[in-house]
C-alpha cells in the first residue's frame, strides 16, 4: 500500500531476537513454562495497524479475515502464551468501528462439512459464532451465502436463520471466474449479488473454513460501493505464515503442515522483492491470484492499485509480538509432529492421499525431527507393550496411553477389560495430581458393573470397556459420596494444555473426553480393535 506497507516498519524480534527473553507464565498446574509470545503488544500493534489502513479508504474497508476467530489452538501450540481468543478480544479493541458478516459455502451446507477441532458441521459454527458475538456486543450484520446453486440444505439454513432474525444473503457462482474480469466486474458479475447495506468504517469478513467465499464477498461489496461513489478498499487478515520471519522458520512451516491436505506451500513473495527489495513471505495460492486480483482491484477503481505485491494486502502483524524465538521454534517444531500423527490416522481412515504423508515427512526433514521426537510416544509405546506382559488373560489388543504434566512429570496407561487406555490414562494422572495412592480404586466395582450391564445388556453394545466420556461421568456421580473422587475430579481443569499420545487411533468418547479437557492429543495409525464396526 503506498506509503503504508507492511515493510515499512521494523520486525520486533525478526527471525530470532529476544525481546523480553522468554517471559515465564504459570499454568493452571502451578508450574512454570515460558512463552514467546505478548498478547497485549500484539492487539496495540494490530488495532493500531488496521485503523490506519481503513483510513486508506475513505474509512470504509472489507478486511477479509481468514483463519478462527474463536479458539485459534493451532495459533496458541506454535506461538506459547497466545490467547486462542485474542483475536475476538482484537475485535472487541475496534470496537464501535466494525461490524461482522459470515460467510459460508453452500456446497459446505450440504456436505455437512465438519470442523474438526472442535466435531461441529460448518453451518452449526456459524450459529455459535453469532451467539459469542452478540454475547460481546459485536454487530453481526447477516450471514452470506456463497456459491448458490439452488442446494436444499443451503434454503434450509436460510430459513434457520431468517426466523430467528438473522439477515442472510445468496451469492450465487459468477460464470468464468476467476479469469473472466470483464464479467465478473460487471453488472452481470458482481452486480447480480445483493448489496448488503454496512454502516461501519471496517467490514469484518469471516468464515468457519477456507474456500467460504469471503474475499468474493469483499469484492461484491467493493463493486457495489464504487458503482455509488464510495471509494472502499480491501485487505486480508491471516495470521499464517507469518510474512516477516524466514521461510524455514518451523512457525511457517508448522502453516505448511496443517494445510499439508490442501497442498498449500510458503514462498518468498517475489512481487514484494522486485518492489520493495525486501523479502516477504506468502503462500502459494495468494501469490497464484494476486495478479488477477490486482486487475480486478483495479477495474472496480478505475485507478492503478495501491497493492504492490501479496504482502502488501495483508495486516498481520502477529511476528511483531514475537518474545521469544527459541521458545516459538520448539512448540512450532512439536506441532509439526503433531500434524504428522494426525494425517496418519486420516490416512488409514481414507481421508487423505499418502502425498498428504509425504509433505509432512519432508517438512520434518527440514526440521530434523522424527516422529518420536514428540516426548510421550515412547512412553505410551512402552506402556503398551507393559500392559502386555502383565495382562496375561486379556485377549485384546493392548494400548498404550502418555500424558505429561505441566511439571514435566510423564503418567502412563493401559488398556484392560474395563477400562481404555484413554481413561486409564486420566484416572492415573488425577489421582497423582491429587496425591492419592496409586492402588486406590477410583470407581467402585457396582458402578462400574452398572455402567456395563447398561452397555451390554440394555443399549446392545458389544464392548464392557469404558471409554474417557464414560469414566468422567462416572466419576462424577461417585464424587458426592467419595471424597477421594471429589478431590481427584477438581484435578481436571489441571489437564488443560497437557500432552498426551495414544498407540491408537482414540475412540469417539476417547477424543471427545480429551477435546473436552483441553488436552492435545495424537494418536499412532493402529485401530484399537480387529473389528471393521464396533460399537
Amino acid at each position: 500500500m503506498a506509503g503504508f506497507r507492511v515493510g515499512s516498519v521494523p520486525v520486533r524480534n525478526g527471525a530470532g531476537g529476544n525481546m523480553l527473553g522468554g517471559v515465564p507464565a504459570k499454568t493452571s498446574a502451578g508450574m512454570k513454562k515460558q512463552i514467546g509470545f505478548d498478547n497485549e503488544h500484539y492487539l496495540d500493534e494490530q488495532s493500531n495497524y488496521i485503523i490506519k489502513c481503513a483510513e486508506q479508504f475513505q474509512n470504509k474497508l472489507y478486511l477479509e479475515f481468514g483463519g478462527k476467530l474463536v479458539g485459534d489452538y493451532h495459533a496458541a501450540r506454535i506461538l506459547p502464551g497466545f490467547d486462542p481468543d485474542v483475536k475476538f478480544r482484537l475485535l472487541q479493541r475496534l470496537g464501535e468501528r466494525i461490524e461482522i458478516l459470515l460467510c459460508i459455502g453452500a456446497g459446505d451446507i450440504a456436505r455437512k462439512k465438519i470442523r474438526t477441532d472442535l466435531g461441529i458441521s460448518y453451518d452449526e459454527d456459524i450459529l455459535r459464532e453469532i451467539d459469542n458475538f452478540r454475547e460481546k456486543g459485536l454487530l453481526v450484520t447477516g450471514v452470506v451465502i456463497t456459491f448458490f446453486d439452488d442446494q436444499p440444505a443451503a434454503m434450509q439454513f436460510r430459513n434457520k436463520l431468517k426466523r430467528r432474525g438473522v439477515r442472510t444473503y445468496f451469492h450465487r457462482s459468477i460464470p468464468g471466474y476467476p479469469a473472466d474480469v470483464d464479467t465478473i466486474v460487471s453488472p452481470a458479475g458482481y452486480g447480480i449479488n445483493p448489496f448488503i447495506e454496512t454502516t461501519k468504517p471496517i467490514v469484518v469478513i469471516s468464515a468457519p473454513g477456507p474456500s467460504s467465499g469471503k474475499m468474493g464477498t469483499c469484492l461484491s461489496q467493493m463493486y457495489h460501493d464504487h458503482s455509488r461513489g464510495l471509494a472502499s478498499g480491501y485487505a486480508k487478515f491471516e495470521t499464517f505464515p507469518i510474512w516477516n520471519l524466514s521461510l524455514d522458520h518451523p512457525v511457517n512451516l508448522a502453516y505448511e503442515a496443517a494445510t499439508a491436505d490442501i497442498g498449500d506451500f510458503n514462498v518468498i513473495d517475489q512481487f514484494h522483492l522486485d518492489a520493495y527489495g525486501e523479502k516477504a513471505v506468502n503462500y502459494n495460492r495468494d501469490m497464484e491470484i494476486f495478479p488477477l486480483l490486482r486487475t480486478v482491484l483495479e477495474k472496480i477503481k478505475g485507478t492503478e492499485s495501491l497493492y504492490k505485491s501479496p504482502t502488501d494486502m495483508g495486516v498481520n502483524r502477529a511476528g511483531f509480538a514475537i518474545t521469544d524465538d527459541v521458545v516459538v521454534r520448539e512448540a512450532a517444531t512439536q506441532e509439526v509432529v503433531r500434524r504428522y500423527f494426525q494425517y496418519e490416522c486420516d490416512y488409514v481412515n481414507g481421508k487423505v492421499t499418502r502425498d498428504t504423508i509425504e509433505r509432512l515427512e519432508g517438512l520434518m526433514a527440514k526440521l530434523g525431527v522424527k516422529p518420536e521426537y514428540r516426548p510421550i510416544v515412547v512412553p505410551a509405546r512402552q506402556a503398551a507393550e507393559k500392559g502386555k506382559k502383565l495382562k496375561k488373560g486379556y485377549d485384546g489388543i493392548f494400548c498404550g496411553a502418555a500424558m505429561q504434566l505441566h511439571n514435566g512429570e510423564t503418567i502412563t496407561g493401559s488398556n484392560s477389560a474395563l477400562f481404555h487406555a484413554s481413561a486409564a490414562l486420566v484416572l492415573n494422572a488425577i489421582k497423582k495430581l491429587a496425591n492419592l495412592p496409586d492402588p486406590l480404586h477410583l470407581l467402585s466395582p457396582n458402578i462400574i458393573d452398572s455402567i456395563i450391564h447398561l452397555k451390554l445388556t440394555l443399549l446392545h453394545g458389544s464392548s464392557p470397556s469404558l471409554d474417557l466420556e464414560e469414566v468422567l461421568v462416572a466419576l462424577s456421580v461417585s464424587a458426592p459420596n467419595n471424597p477421594a473422587v471429589a478431590l481427584a475430579i477438581e484435578q481436571l481443569p489441571l489437564l488443560r494444555g497437557c500432552e498426551a499420545h495414544l498407540t491408537h487411533i482414540a475412540a469417539p468418547g476417547d477424543e471427545a473426553g480429551f477435546r473436552r479437557l483441553g488436552v492435545r492429543l495424537t494418536c499412532d495409525s493402529n485401530f484399537a480393535s480387529r473389528k471393521l464396526f464396533d460399537q
